[in-house]
């Protein structure tokens, strides 16, 4: 079953009307791809949270096309809409408290009072939003706690008979899912390190970003489970030496079977994090992979996070 489609008019058409009839679109956006349906149809929400077999209490994240719309489904502020016209469209995602009991978005937001929502950095990713008309629901569009995708392809190979559509947009710049930051209180909470770095926002507000490491019981965000973006085979990291039996994934000057960035430039190594982690694991005479030491500055924060999480027990 080929459902791979590429980005025509008609096609974005088609899959506008497929979100807007309750079913599922992949889509492009510049972190990876993402499983789409419209979030006031909480049938269609029901249908992402069985394709990926996700539990009902890992929220999802809502994607939006116009800034302005922001003050029409969450409670905003100043604060709110300078970082939104500062860093959107783009990989940094927010955690605002909802401004009405709307109980068809409450499985989106696994029943919380509060929503998670961005507006990607991609023009398909954009394109398909304003012509469906709705805010979409898309979290990556994978089996839960497995690799995350970065291709149509990676999409097809995990959940392809159960979407309508897989629009093709090419490879994912950024790689690694958006910055997730909490905006309720007076403080500002980093929940998941991402494709926006926490000096960044620092940098532009003139104030510190609290860490959080979220409750995985309980979560308040994607990406706080202990163990997510998991390959099959088991991983080490911060490995300088691997073993005989694993295929290594390197860094900078830490060579191997493949390096995530020879240069040690952080924003390539985020690029290509999960599609490596994805040939390490069909690596047929390996059984288990290791990954070299990365820096935790700016995009690396990011990287350690996947990595960690994908290598717990």
């Amino acid at each position: 079953m080929n459902n791979i489609y590429t980005h025509t008019s008609e096609n974005m058409q088609k899959a506008a009307a497929v979100i807007q009839n309750g079913g599922l679109v992949a889509f492009p956006t510049e972190t990876v791809y993402g499983l789409g349906a419209n979030v006031y149809n909480a049938d269609a929400v029901a249908s992402i949270f069985a394709a990926k077999q996700r539990p009902h209490f890992d929220p999802l994240i809502s994607h939006i096309a116009d800034i302005d719309f922001l003050k029409e489904y969450a409670a905003t502020d100043e604060r709110v809409f300078a970082l939104a016209k500062r860093f959107w469209p783009g990989p940094l995602t927010f955690v605002l408290n909802r401004i009405e009991e709307n109980p068809s978005i409450d499985l989106a937001c696994s029943g919380l009072r509060t929503l998670t929502v961005r507006m990607p950095n991609h023009q398909i990713a954009l394109d398909l939003i304003r012509r469906s008309g709705v805010p979409i629901v898309a979290p990556s569009a994978n089996k839960y706690q497995s690799v995350s995708p970065t291709t149509a392809q990676h999409v097809a190979d995990g959940l392809g008979d159960k979407i309508d559509m897989i629009l093709d947009g090419g490879a994912c710049k950024v790689g690694v899912e958006s910055t997730i930051i909490d905006l309720t209180g007076k403080n500002i909470v980093m929940l998941r390190a991402g494709g926006t770095a926490k000096e960044d926002i620092e940098d532009f507000l003139g104030e510190k970003v609290l860490l959080s490491e979220g409750n995985p019981t309980l979560p308040t965000a994607p990406g706080q489970m202990l163990r997510h973006y998991a390959p099959r085979n088991t991983l080490r990291i911060n490995v300088t030496l691997p073993e005989k039996d694993e295929y290594y994934i390197g860094f900078g000057s830490y060579n191997g079977d493949l390096n995530l960035s020879p240069t040690g430039n952080l924003k390539e190594a985020a690029a290509n994090l999960f599609a490596y982690l994805r040939l390490a694991d069909t690596g047929a005479e390996y059984g288990k992979i290791a990954v070299a030491p990365v820096p935790t500055d700016g995009l690396g924060l990011a990287i350690n996070d996947r990595l960690k999480r994908a290598a717990y027990k």
